[in-house]
C-alpha cells in the first residue's frame, strides 16, 4: 500500500530579475520583471509502506524541496501529492504524527540540554505513553550506544553522537515515515557504518518507510533497496539501486597508486588514467563479474613494482555514477541501463 503517492508535481519559485552592466543593480531593483524557476518539474513516484527509497541528484535538482513539500513546510505550485493519504501542507499536524525528520545539518535537540530531556519533551508532544516511552528509549540507548552521552547537554556532543540522538528522537512517536537529508555528512567511517547499520534493523523490524537524500553511496547501497535520480526538477530514473551500481558503476573501480619516485607513464589493459599527479597516479579500472582478481594481476605486473608504496581501491563514488547515468540520458530525459 502506498503511503507517499506524488502525481505530476510542480513546485517554482519566482525570483527579480537580475540585470548585468555598470546600471544593472539599479534596474534590478527597480525593474517588476520576474524569472520562474522550477525545481520540481512534474515529478510522479509512490513509496509503499516499509521501502526504502534513496532520493538523489545534483545540488540544485531539488531534492531538498521535494522533502519539505512532503512535510507540508512547502506548497506545491502545482499537481497531487498525499502522505498516507492527506495533503501535507493542509494537515500539518496530522502528518506531523506520522513522520520522523531528521536533517544533517539542523537539529531538533535543546542545544543547552541533556539528550534525555529532549527525549522527555518530544514525549510530551506527541504523547507518548510511559511504557512505550521507556520501552523505546532503552532500545535506541543500547542500539546506537547512547549509554555514555544521553545525559550530556547537546553542546558537548560530537557530531556522530548528536546525528544518534537525532535519529532517536526522530523515531521515539513510532513514525510511518522517516524523512532522512544527508544523516551521515561529516560523520566518520564507524559512525556512519553504526547508523547506516541501524536504520537498516529499524527498517526492517519496525516497517517504517524511510526516503533518504544523500551523496554517499553507501548510505544508499546500505539501507536502500530502490533509488530515484532527479537532475534540474526532474525525475531520470526509478528503479532498483543495486541494477544501477552494477550496470553503471558497479564493476568499475578506481585505483590509486602512490609510487616512491615518479614511474612516468603507465598504462593497464582496460584502465583509464584520470589523474596523474607523479608520483601518484589515479586509474579506472574496468573488469567484469568473476574477474576481481585481474585488477591486482595487472598492478603486481607493471615495471618497477617494487617501487610502489600504497595502493587504494575504491568503488565509484555516487556523483560519478550519476555522472555516468546522465551521459546515458535517452531521448526521454530517462536513464538508460
Amino acid at each position: 500500500m502506498a503511503i507517499i503517492q506524488i502525481n505530476q508535481l510542480v513546485k517554482e519559485y519566482r525570483t527579480n530579475k537580475r540585470f548585468t552592466g555598470p546600471f544593472g543593480l539599479i534596474k534590478s531593483l527597480l525593474s517588476t520583471e520576474y524569472v520562474n524557476t522550477r525545481a520540481v518539474d512534474g515529478i510522479s513516484f509512490s513509496i509503499d509502506s516499509g521501502e526504502s527509497v534513496g532520493y538523489l541528484g545534483p545540488n540544485g535538482a531539488g531534492k531538498s524541496t521535494m522533502i519539505k513539500m512532503l512535510t507540508g513546510i512547502l506548497v506545491p505550485t502545482a499537481g497531487d501529492i498525499q502522505v498516507d493519504g492527506k495533503i501535507p501542507y493542509r494537515h500539518r499536524k496530522e502528518i506531523a504524527r506520522k513522520i520522523g525528520v531528521v536533517f544533517g545539518q539542523r537539529s531538533q535537540l535543546w542545544w543547552d540540554l541533556p539528550v534525555v530531556d529532549s527525549f522527555e519533551l518530544h514525549k510530551h508532544i506527541y504523547n507518548i505513553s510511559d511504557s512505550d516511552y521507556n520501552s523505546r528509549v532503552q532500545q535506541y540507548i543500547e542500539l546506537l550506544d547512547m549509554g555514555s552521552f544521553v545525559n550530556k547537554p547537546v553542546r558537548q556532543l560530537s557530531l556522530g553522537q548528536r546525528m544518534r540522538a537525532e535519529i532517536a528522537l526522530a523515531l521515539l512517536h513510532n513514525p510511518e515515515i522517516l524523512f532522512l537529508d544527508e544523516p551521515t555528512i561529516g560523520l566518520d567511517v564507524i559512525a556512519k557504518h553504526n547508523i547506516r547499520t541501524f536504520l537498516r534493523q529499524v527498517n526492517q523490524e519496525t516497517n517504517v518507510a524511510i526516503m533518504l537524500t544523500t551523496h554517499d553511496l553507501k548510505d544508499i547501497e546500505e539501507i536502500c533497496d530502490r533509488i530515484i535520480i532527479v537532475n534540474h526538477g526532474k525525475s531520470v530514473f526509478d528503479g532498483d539501486v543495486h541494477h544501477l551500481k552494477r550496470e553503471i558503476g558497479g564493476i568499475n573501480k578506481q585505483v590509486t597508486i602512490e609510487f616512491h619516485i615518479d614511474p612516468g607513464e603507465i598504462a593497464f589493459p582496460n584502465a583509464l588514467l584520470i589523474r596523474d599527479e607523479g608520483v601518484r597516479k589515479k586509474y579506472e579500472f574496468i573488469h567484469h563479474e568473476g574477474e576481481e582478481n585481474s585488477l591486482m594481476r595487472s598492478i603486481m605486473s607493471i615495471p618497477n613494482v617494487d617501487q610502489i608504496k600504497d595502493i587504494s581501491i575504491e568503488d565509484m563514488s555516487i556523483e560519478e555514477i550519476i555522472h555516468k547515468a546522465f551521459v546515458n540520458l535517452n531521448q526521454n530525459s530517462k536513464i538508460r541501463v
